[in-house]
């Protein structure tokens, strides 16, 4: 669902940045759409990658519900996706994440996510990629 406010954008960022920092997890840039983040951090050779999404989510979830009345009922999909990315490719990840908002126009989160799936070759059932 569409929920994420352009008011709340930059200060979601910076919450989901704290929470990746304190698991000494830095992330490199975090940007959102309406119905979706994009996150490039390096992730500690201490933390568990789904634990590292785990508290990302749940700590942003519980703290955007304090950010008025519309956030009341929020809450992230129970799924995520993640990909390793190549220290070579770093820039254009960033640079990929950095201009979500130009993406977006031409193509939705879901078909752009399809494409990044087929690209990699991964298998996946439509039906459980939304939920």
């Amino acid at each position: 669902m569409p929920l994420i406010k352009k008011e709340t954008q930059c200060d979601l960022h910076s919450y989901m940045a704290t929470v990746l920092a304190n698991m000494k997890c830095p992330a490199t840039i975090i940007n959102s759409m309406p119905d979706h983040v994009h996150i490039l951090f390096n992730l500690s050779r201490t933390v568990a990658l789904a634990k590292a999404v785990e508290e990302v989510k749940k700590a942003s979830s519980i703290w955007l519900k304090t950010q008025g009345e519309q956030y009341s009922q929020f809450y992230w999909q129970a799924g995520y996706g993640v990909f390793s990315v190549s220290e070579s490719n770093t820039g254009k990840v960033a640079n990929y994440i950095k201009n979500q908002e130009d993406h977006h126009q031409s193509s939705s989160f879901k078909d752009e996510y399809r494409q990044v799936l087929e690209r990699h070759c991964i298998e996946y059932d439509e039906r459980y990629v939304w939920d």
